[in-house]
């Protein structure tokens, strides 16, 4: 899921497969009851905004009027409206910390509104837990799959309603009822399968279809393409646009403008907790980026290119059998090395190697011309490597600890002394990182998991700024972050290439390879196949390298 919103650091866990399995406690029936007759549920109002807004033909199916969501510290919701109808894709889009996620989470009633009123089919509803909106037909498709891996695929989709018989799970109508939901979203798999063995894209049509095995009506899709290859995307829009045609309302969340373009009915902007406004998904990207961040982005991609100096990195024939081979690459002082390539071509893997998290069977790794030892994490970033990972919360994140602490890690050896902690100064460090980066934090002390994921991930990369790394390799560093806060990462590369470091950086997005990177160094099945100069990178250049057999290249 992206966390893009403020929340407690205890609470109800929306991943968590016992809730779903769990029954339906008495006191907590969901039920569409009336309203009382002082507050009859009336006609929806019209959104907020532009007046040239559409407004879909379907029935209306949920409205929301002036939810509020606080957490200490933290106004999440500030009096929210916006409306869903049958066959409609309404998209929600803001920055990191808008209050997308809170939203979603209070319509799949996992957070209580402190204010404001939810309405289904007209009614006013209370949806005090997720069966209680489940029940109403409102389903939610978190980024984070809530998929157990070492269950079977059926056990997955009818997780706490499987048949029975006897008072034993039916399992052969329990696979069959699945293989009817996996049909629904065009899935062909045994029923069987450990969902731990499918791949990303399928988990995604898994989840899909687990919801509508549950006859959801309302589908929230929570940056359902983030972790999706380009051709993987264009299935998961044609299936929404085959539910669309079946009269489900979706609610989508993206951080793509151009899937918005393409899925989109009409989009509601938020900003800082409020709803900005109502526009179609046509509007112009100006427009949009404008209504999001309350300022416009004359650039997208913000290089400030600088001269190049010393080499800084050098990784010569890096071999790791069956992953990758013969992997050669050099970063300069001033530099911006972009790694380009498909999906599983090989490219976070050699990140990993070459900053000593996995093994690999030959070559070197030099760091201003000092050789680094294999698989030693310490000793690469004692020599100057810093890795912000693909995975921010699993591998670049202490979740339960709090910013300071997290900005503070890699400092942690260098504050101590004697066994004792330098705490002031590790503070010092974590306060001046917060300044200058721009981190939207109530306090250093506050849990870091509590942060929106543009700033999560400016944590990541500010330990790291803090320790003055000579190279810093990023992996996906804007993956889930909206644009406003893409420009702030951008900005982050231009300060490290302008006091002479390097960067070495994986991207799956090409505009944002050819935007920010000064060379581009593609891969395919686990080998570098050619280099482009900025100025000879084209989109059908570095694609055309992308996809060509490996065997009827040389390595450059």
């Amino acid at each position: 899921m992206s966390d893009d919103d403020a929340r407690p650091a205890a609470g109800p866990d929306p991943t968590a497969a016992s809730r779903e399995a769990a029954p339906r406690p008495a006191d907590t029936e969901p039920t569409a009851a009336p309203a009382p007759a002082d507050t009859e549920p009336t006609a929806a109002p019209a959104p907020a905004g532009p007046t040239d807004a559409t407004h879909p033909a379907g029935p209306e199916l949920l409205r929301v009027e002036g939810l509020g969501k606080r957490f200490p510290g933290v106004v999440a919701l500030d009096g929210i409206s916006f409306d869903l109808h049958a066959g409609e894709v309404h998209v929600l889009l803001g920055e990191n910390g808008a209050g997308k996620s809170t939203l979603i989470k209070c319509l799949a009633g996992v957070y209580q509104p402190d204010a404001g009123e939810i309405f289904v089919d007209g009614t006013r509803v209370h949806l005090p837990t997720t069966a209680a909106a489940e029940a109403l037909g409102i389903a939610t498709i978190y980024q984070e799959f809530n998929l157990v891996p070492q269950l079977s695929v059926a056990e997955n989709v009818l997780l706490g309603r499987q048949p029975r018989r006897f008072g034993v799970v039916d399992k052969r109508r329990m696979n069959a009822q699945a293989r009817e939901a996996l049909a629904r979203v065009g899935l062909t798999l045994d029923p069987r399968t450990p969902v731990g063995r499918l791949g990303v894209a399928r988990q995604q049509l898994v989840e899909i279809a687990k919801a509508l095995s549950l006859d959801a009506r309302v589908l929230i899709l929570d940056e359902p393409t983030a972790a999706l290859t380009d051709d993987e995307v264009d299935r998961l829009l044609r299936l929404m646009t085959e539910l669309r045609e079946r009269g489900v309302g979706q609610i989508f969340i993206s951080h793509h403008l151009e899937e918005i373009r393409r899925i989109g009915d009409r989009v509601t902007v938020l900003r800082d907790g409020r709803s900005v406004g109502t526009v179609p998904a046509t509007t112009g990207t100006d427009e949009l980026v404008r209504m999001m961040v309350g300022r416009s982005i004359d650039q997208q991609f913000p290089r400030e290119r600088t001269p190049v100096a010393e080499e800084l990195l050098a990784v010569e024939h890096l071999t790791r059998p069956g992953v990758f081979e013969d992997v050669s690459i050099t970063v300069r002082a001033g530099e911006v090395v972009g790694l380009a390539g498909l999906v599983g071509a090989g490219r976070t893997e050699v990140l990993r190697a070459i900053f000593g998290a996995d093994p690999y069977a030959s070559g070197t790794v030099r760091v201003r011309g000092k050789e680094l030892p294999r698989h030693d994490v310490r000793a690469s970033i004692a020599a100057g490597l810093g890795l912000v990972p693909e995975d921010r919360k699993a591998q670049g994140l202490v979740l339960g600890a709090t910013v300071g602490e997290n900005l503070a890690l890699v400092q942690l050896r260098r504050a101590t002394r004697g066994g004792v902690v330098d705490r002031g100064r590790l503070r010092d460090v974590a306060t001046r990182a917060v300044r200058d980066l721009g981190i939207r934090t109530p306090s250093i002390a506050a849990p870091v998991r509590n942060l929106s994921g543009g700033n999560q991930q400016k944590v990541v990369m500010g330990k790291w700024l803090a320790a003055d790394p000579a190279v810093l390799l990023l992996d996906e560093p804007t993956r889930g972050v909206d644009v406003g806060a893409k420009v702030e990462i951008y900005q982050l590369i231009n300060k490290l290439t302008a006091a002479g470091r390097g960067v070495l950086m994986v991207s799956s997005e090409l505009p944002e390879v050819l935007g920010i990177c000064d060379r581009i160094l593609v891969m395919t099945q686990g080998r570098l196949v050619g280099e482009l100069s900025h100025n000879e990178a084209t989109q059908d250049a570095v694609m055309a390298l992308a996809v060509q057999e490996v065997e009827s290249t040389r390595v450059h």
